[in-house]
């Protein structure tokens, strides 16, 4: 397969290194376009007041990885990766493998997801694809599940165009107990800014808080019940697979707001 990899840990990270290494040694066409520097939690933005660059990089990967670093976010990468830099479109983007799980509501804010949901956009399937944890750097596991993953989807195709969300336990392999179809589930925080003060006596806040993961969504969202939470199912060591879309239309709020009658004027 031609494989387009981006991500929003950046061009040194250690987890888009793995993958794209690992893909390419398995006979896949790789090329690599992220940033230059982490980008995380920049969610779907582009750069639009000022230009973007990209360079060659010919260091960190496997000598069949075509790499750039661009100095836009993660989106605006995969969007110059597609339009300019690409000769032809790739079968699959990827993004990843991030440091740190992409679960539940945290999805609308990554950039990682972000960046997979760019060339959903462009009308080719995507996968994003996160380590749940901020410190493990073992990645191997979850680059072997995105080979299989591959191997699987060149097989048995994806029945409509999709993004599939990624998250994978950061065990070794032989401790994955599986992999689980899942829904979105909802991830809070409390505490949400540490308040302090600096040398000059002005106040700041440090965004940071504790993550709430027993949270279930709404029942009206009409997902199926009976579909488990990626949030729920990493804690046991699968790997959460939640497919998703870029049209937020709210179905059953259409449905409860077709007999109103909108004033106008």
């Amino acid at each position: 397969m031609k494989l387009l990899i981006s991500n929003d840990d950046g061009i040194s990270a250690v987890g888009i290194r793995t993958l794209a290494n690992y893909l390419a040694q398995a006979g896949h066409d790789v090329t690599v376009v992220c940033p230059d520097r982490e980008r995380s939690a920049t969610g779907h933005g582009l750069t639009m007041h000022q230009p973007i660059r990209a360079e060659i990089v010919e260091s960190f990967f496997d000598p069949a990885v075509k790499a750039w670093a661009c100095d836009g976010t993660p989106s605006d990468c995969v969007k110059l990766a597609l339009w300019a830099l690409l000769e032809t479109p790739p079968d699959f983007v990827l993004s990843g493998i991030n440091q740190g799980a992409n679960l539940g509501t945290e999805i609308l804010y990554s950039g990682t997801v972000s960046a997979a949901m760019e060339g959903l956009i462009e009308g080719i399937p995507s996968i994003a694809m996160s380590l749940t944890s901020r410190t493990s750097k073992n990645f191997q596991p979850a680059a072997k599940f995105a080979k299989i993953l591959l191997d699987q989807l060149a097989e048995k195709p994806l029945p409509d165009l999709m993004l599939l969300n990624v998250n994978i336990p950061a065990v070794e392999w032989e401790e994955i107990a599986g992999v689980t179809l899942t829904r979105q589930g909802v991830r809070r925080y409390i505490d949400v800014f540490d308040k302090r003060v600096d040398p000059r006596g002005k106040t700041y806040y440090w965004l940071t808080g504790e993550v709430i993961e027993d949270v279930e969504p709404p029942i009206g969202l009409n997902l199926p019940q009976n579909v488990p939470t990626d949030v729920h199912v990493v804690r046991n060591n699968y790997i959460s697979v939640t497919p998703l879309q870029y049209n937020l239309t709210y179905a059953t709020g259409i449905d409860k707001l077709s007999q109103w009658q909108f004033k106008f004027p």
